[in-house]
């Protein structure tokens, strides 16, 4: 049952909604004077800061963790992940060959190592031995070979069939512990797609019904938009971990919820805490907060393909019209960086040298006005509480782009009818993604067969660009390609990207093991291997 919106007969809901700052003020001291008389009274009237856990890890207890989203489309298949939850369960119950660890570096984790051939037309995966499913059969090269023939299986295709299908021509077993992957064409990225949380590796004859992995966690129960339990995997092939018993998933409907469950001990942990809250729930002695910066960004998207974003002078204006610095302050609460419209800005090839874009609200008009819009546009933008602040950003720019003669009407939808059938169709809607790569990025969104192509962009220099990016050897050419792709993007893609944030997330001071993390999932990578709970908790 979800838990009501109040703590101790204190309102959340009005917190939330005071602790997002109006459009032209900041955080003020008054609101945080208020909230904080509110934390204490959560915490019972202590002020004393409850000690951190010390030591080694314990073994035992159950983690609850919250998460907000998540709905009737809710899935356990490794390689369908969509929603927050989706991606929790799927990096808890399955492993891919390699990972993205907390700097963001590609890591060795079902494979010991990943190498190329000289003309990287050939990768040999080296996988690690002893590796046993949840079910207690080992790890084989039959497994890694009918994985990714799942992934691409022409008549359901999964999310990474676009990153594979047109490099990947065949997976060859060697022996039980090697494998190689035949590519048809060069490509020295290969293993950043093989590092991807959507390509868990599954036995033969995998069934997501009952889904059976190497993760750290086992399925014990799900109900979709509601609940999953998962149980310790006593075959996990890393030493001592996990530390906990189990595993419990809990969703909200909002963030109101969401935070409440976590004052009143109803969670452990949830994620995606409110950057607006993060100042006043850290001042709580029960409770730390997880401040990790990231490559995260939660686009605007406009189709390019319809009136009016199908005129570039239009996605220009659109631009034009917001005030970067302005967003991430009331939206984030100070808690990110600012966005140039280009995603990836931890890949070397990141075109860091274009001009920064600012707000320029006469030149938005004019742009408007050659477009056939001299008297103003009206728009309707799609948004839900799809990621924390996406609500929030929609309504802050509704109001900047007023100041341009643009009506911006938002509909708000929930989680569940956003990722409906109107999925990737919305005319102007946001979306979000975690840390990426540029060219994992752009299979992922920005090329016509890719799964989440929102904006539907479908430029021929840019595919160009991008494919001799993917197939150059050399690292200094490979990222002299990207910011060559990156400029079009610049000059007239159907993203919106106003900022990066931070990710914050909060817990229990009982709870331990948990680190900053740059991927841009929650709670250390949704990682919960890693942790561990001093004593048990009721």
């Amino acid at each position: 049952m979800e838990p009501e919106n109040t703590t101790n007969g204190l309102s959340i809901d009005g917190l939330l909604k005071t602790a997002v700052p109006s459009r032209r003020g900041l955080l003020g001291g008054s609101l945080a004077l208020g909230v904080g008389a509110l934390l204490t009274a959560c915490g019972g009237g202590t002020t004393t800061k409850v000690a951190a856990p010390t030591g080694p890890p314990q073994r035992g207890g159950q983690l609850r963790v919250g998460l907000a989203g998540g709905g009737s489309a809710d899935t356990l298949d490794a390689h369908i992940p969509v929603s927050t939850t989706d991606i929790a369960r799927v990096v808890n119950l399955y492993e891919p060959l390699l990972y993205r660890d907390e700097n963001y570096d590609l890591t060795p984790a079902l494979a010991t190592k990943v190498e190329p051939s000289a003309d990287a037309m050939v990768w040999t995966a080296h996988l690690r031995k002893g590796v046993l499913f949840h079910n207690g059969s080992p790890l084989t090269g039959t497994d890694v070979k009918s994985t990714f023939a799942r992934i691409v299986d022409p008549s359901s295709p999964k999310s990474g069939a676009a990153s594979l299908t047109k490099v990947l021509d065949e997976v060859r077993i060697l022996d039980e512990n090697t494998v190689e992957f035949r590519l048809k064409t060069p490509s020295a990225i290969f293993d950043d797609i093989l590092g991807q949380y959507a390509m868990g590796i599954v036995p033969t004859g995998y069934d997501p019904k009952k889904p059976v992995g190497t993760g750290p966690f086992k399925y014990e129960s799900f109900t979709p938009g509601q609940r999953s339990v998962f149980s310790r995997n006593e075959h996990y092939w890393r030493s001592e971990q996990p530390y906990l018993d189990e595993l419990v998933i809990l969703n909200f409907n909002d963030d109101d919820a969401l935070v409440n469950a976590l004052l009143s001990s109803q969670v452990d942990a949830i994620g995606q805490l409110p950057l607006a809250l993060v100042e006043v729930v850290s001042a709580d002695p029960r409770i730390s907060v997880l401040n990790s910066e990231t490559g995260s960004w939660m686009p605007f998207t406009m189709r390019v393909d319809r009136q009016p974003f199908d005129d570039v002078r239009v996605r220009q204006a659109m631009r034009l019209v917001v005030d970067r610095p302005q967003m991430i302050q009331q939206v984030l609460s100070g808690y990110g960086r600012v966005g140039n419209d280009l995603y990836a800005p931890f890949d070397p090839g990141y075109a860091k040298d274009l001009p920064q874009r600012k707000q320029d609200i006469v030149q938005a008009k004019k742009l408007l006005a050659e477009a056939g819009y001299p008297d103003g546009l009206a728009v309707e933008l799609v948004t839900a509480p799809i990621q924390a602040g996406a609500v929030e950003a929609a309504q802050v720019f509704a109001q900047q782009a007023a100041e341009a003669g643009i009506n911006v009407r938002i509909r708000r939808v929930d989680t569940t009818t956003f990722f409906g059938e109107n999925y990737l169709k919305w005319d102007f809607a946001q979306d979000f993604y975690y840390t990426r790569n540029f060219l994992p990025q752009v299979n992922n969104s920005s090329l016509p067969d890719s799964p989440y192509n929102e904006t539907h962009w479908d430029n021929a220099p840019f595919q160009k660009l991008v494919n001799e990016a993917k197939a150059s050897v050399d690292e200094e050419k490979r990222n002299a390609l990207i910011a060559e792709a990156q400029q079009i993007e610049y000059d007239s893609g159907g993203y919106i990207i106003w900022g990066f944030a931070n990710q914050a997330d909060a817990y229990q001071r009982y709870v331990a093991g948990l680190i900053p993390n740059k991927t841009g999932l929650a709670l250390s990578g949704f990682e919960f291997r890693r942790a561990w709970l001093s004593g048990v908790q009721s």
